[in-house]
């Protein structure tokens, strides 16, 4: 084990090329529901898959313009997901905790989010989140 300062920089830089290197490998961002331009992006991550996912069919079968992207790699993010986010007026983060993504999503990207948390260790209920978006878009 070396405690040399500058072979200890230059291990976390190599670790840190590495990890960047991964996103080569994993699918870009792309949608699950909707298109590019809707007034509502809903990006998720992990279990809240179902409940975004059947809110946002079911806003859009109402007439909503929203769509939704779903999350399966955090670190590398995808590649794409800054100017895909970007291309909405309005991003809704709903989380099962106290909003790391969200978090993560606006420092990384400098993302206006807007963050649904829910923190009693139950899913979300397609309800609550079409609520949420209805609230959003001002319907």
């Amino acid at each position: 084990m070396s405690y040399d300062a500058h072979n200890h920089q230059r291990m976390v830089a190599l670790r840190a090329g590495k990890v960047a290197g991964i996103a080569a490998d994993i699918p870009p961002a792309r949608l699950e529901e909707g298109a590019v331009g809707d007034d509502l992006l809903v990006v998720g991550w992990g279990a809240t898959y179902g409940a975004i996912t059947q809110a946002v069919r079911e806003e859009r079968a109402a007439g909503q313009r929203v769509a939704s992207l779903h999350l399966r790699h955090l670190n590398p993010l995808p590649r794409g997901l800054g100017e895909l986010v970007a291309a909405f007026p309005r991003v809704l983060v709903p989380e099962l905790n106290a909003g790391q993504l969200l978090w993560l999503l606006s420092a990384r990207f400098h993302l206006d989010a807007v963050g649904f948390h829910k923190v009693q260790g139950a899913p979300f209920r397609v309800g609550e989140l079409r609520a949420r978006i209805a609230e959003l878009l001002g319907a």
